[in-house]
């Protein structure tokens, strides 16, 4: 996605003082989040760098008294934005404190959420608009040498699973069947029943359902080849993956886990090594870059 849309989505939810100083400011290539900080400033982060925006429509390294400020008045605008006006019909988001808006940009919020029976967030902290980005072929590498193979794309914060897995899903669903459990619609941003982003010609989206729901609906209707899911977390994750694997369903999911050695101590890993599900495990570093391919196989 082109930089200059990626600030277009996000100019609309954001206060008119905001909007007319952003608007002015050459935002950095390897953008990945601007946050909105309560009582404190607005941070635009890169893969490396953190810096903030001034009153001289400027990005500084260091936040001092020349910095634009944020209100919780301001953080109450965005979050009414990003709801519509309507925060009655948006109480899963409120509840998990995560928005997806155009183009599968993320919109995380922080701060005081109430217990209990319709839980929702209280007291802004912050809001953070995570930027979603295709890099179609990122994931070739990684397709020519586990092809054919149920797949575990590894790896930590910000290391680009989900970017990963949209190519792989590109790659995949460009000559056989797949379908693709876009839970939260940050892989595919589907609007309208349409993609925004390339996920392939042939790859089915189940938004709005649970991984795991998702995954057994996908078995029962849409005779899927190869089922893609994001965030692999719990047991009712893996119940659903045994099932799709027993019916002859190769799974291409991504997990949170940054290494090997803190793979093999994951719960959740280890049942699906059990299961001897997933033939290869592929762990990431920097923003899609591949630090090793496991053959699980050889480690049963």
């Amino acid at each position: 996605m082109e930089l200059n849309k990626i600030a277009e989505n996000i100019l609309k939810y954001i206060p008119n003082r905001f909007r007319s100083i952003m608007c002015k400011i050459p935002l950095p290539d390897n953008l990945t989040e601007i946050r909105f900080y309560s009582n404190r400033g607005i941070a635009f982060f890169t893969d490396k760098l953190i810096g903030f925006l001034s009153d001289s429509c400027d990005i500084v390294k260091e936040f001092d008294s020349h910095c634009i400020k944020v209100t919780s008045d301001d953080c109450k605008f965005i979050l009414m934005s990003v709801c519509k006006n309507s925060v009655y019909s948006h109480q899963r988001e409120l509840n998990e404190g995560c928005f997806v808006i155009e183009n599968g940009i993320r919109v995380g919020l922080s701060g005081r959420f109430s217990e209990g029976q319709g839980q929702t967030i209280q007291e802004i902290s912050s809001i953070n608009f995570r930027i979603s980005r295709e890099k179609t072929g990122c994931a070739e590498q990684i397709y020519e040498s586990t092809k054919g193979n149920s797949l575990l794309i590894c790896g930590g914060v910000n290391t680009g699973k989900t970017t990963i897995l949209r190519d792989l899903s590109r790659l995949y669903g460009n000559h056989t069947k797949c379908t693709l459990i876009d839970e939260h619609n940050e892989i595919s941003a589907m609007n309208s029943g349409i993609p925004s982003f390339d996920i392939g010609l042939t790859t089915d989206i189940i938004n709005g359902k649970s991984r795991h729901n998702g995954i057994i609906a996908s078995i029962r209707t849409l005779s899927p080849e190869y089922i893609m899911c994001d965030e692999i977390a719990d047991s009712d994750d893996v119940n659903a993956i045994v099932s799709a694997s027993g019916s002859g369903v190769k799974i291409i999911a991504t997990m949170h886990c940054p290494s090997y050695q803190d793979f093999q101590q994951r719960p959740v890993a280890k049942q699906l090594m059990n299961y001897q599900i997933f033939s290869y495990a592929v762990f990431l570093k920097n923003m899609g870059q591949v630090d090793r391919i496991v053959d699980l196989r050889m480690h049963r």
